[in-house]
C-alpha cells in the first residue's frame, strides 16, 4: 500500500489539454517498479482467454455489484453516487467451475469482484501441495493487493462452481481517477480499509498464543 501512497504524493494533475502524462498512470505503470522489470504482467483478456470467460451484458450485474456494495460495511464510504460511476469501470463476466481465476506469484493487472458462485483460494505449499486458506462467495473482493501496491498474487483462486465476477483493470483505474478522482479516491479508500483489517488478521493469527 506504500507504494500508491507514494505515487500518489508524486503525481501532477493532468494537463487541461489533455496530455496525459506518465505520471497519471498510476496503476498501470506502477509495475514498471518491481525489483525484476522483465517480469509479466497478467491482465484480464489474457486470463479470460485463458479460462473461457464470457462477458455479461449488463445492466443486471451492475445492478448486483450496486446492491451488494451497497451493504458491504468496507463500501460504507461509497455514495450511491460513487457505486454509480465506479460501476461504469467495471466489466462482467461468467466463468465455469475449476477455472484458475489469479495463480499465485503472478503480477496481475486486475482486481475481481464476486457475484455469484464460489471461489476457493488456495496457497501452494513448496512440496506442491495447494493448501486451502478459504472459500469466498459474493461481495468478497480478490486480488486488489496486487493491483494497488503492483506485488506478486499470494495465492491460488479457483471457482468451485460456475461463477459470475465484475473485473476492474489498472488502466479502468487509471481512467476512474482522471474522470471520476473523488470517487476513485473513496474506492482506493474503502479497499485499503478492507486490506489493512485482512492484514491485521493475518497478523493475530500468526503471534504465539
Amino acid at each position: 500500500m506504500k507504494k500508491v501512497f507514494e505515487m500518489l504524493r508524486r503525481s501532477k494533475p493532468v494537463e487541461q489539454n489533455g496530455d496525459e502524462g506518465a505520471e497519471s498512470q498510476f496503476f498501470t505503470t506502477g509495475f514498471q517498479d518491481v525489483d525484476d522489470a522483465t517480469v509479466p504482467v497478467v491482465h484480464w483478456a489474457e486470463r479470460a482467454k485463458a479460462t473461457g470467460a464470457r462477458k455479461l451484458a449488463r445492466p443486471a450485474p451492475v445492478k448486483r455489484l450496486k446492491d451488494l456494495w451497497s451493504r458491504d460495511r468496507f463500501m460504507a464510504g461509497l455514495t450511491p453516487d460513487d457505486l454509480e460511476k465506479c460501476a461504469r469501470y467495471f466489466e462482467f463476466y461468467a466463468v465455469d467451475a475449476n477455472k484458475d481465476l489469479i495463480e499465485q506469484n503472478e503480477y496481475g493487472g486486475f482486481m475481481l469482484v464476486m457475484l455469484h458462485g464460489v471461489v476457493a483460494v488456495d496457497r501452494q505449499q513448496p512440496w506442491g501441495e495447494r493448501l486451502r486458506l478459504t472459500e469466498v462467495r459474493a461481495g468478497n473482493v480478490l486480488g486488489e493487493m496486487s493491483l494497488l501496491d503492483a506485488g506478486p498474487r499470494w495465492s491460488y483462486c479457483t471457482t468451485l462452481n460456475p461463477t459470475e465476477v465484475a473485473v476492474l483493470e489498472a488502466g479502468a483505474l487509471d481512467t476512474m481517477m482522471e474522470q471520476d478522482p473523488g470517487s476513485a479516491a473513496r474506492l482506493i479508500g474503502s479497499l485499503a480499509r478492507r486490506l489493512s483489517l485482512r492484514l491485521r488478521k493475518l497478523g493475530a493469527a500468526s503471534q504465539p498464543a
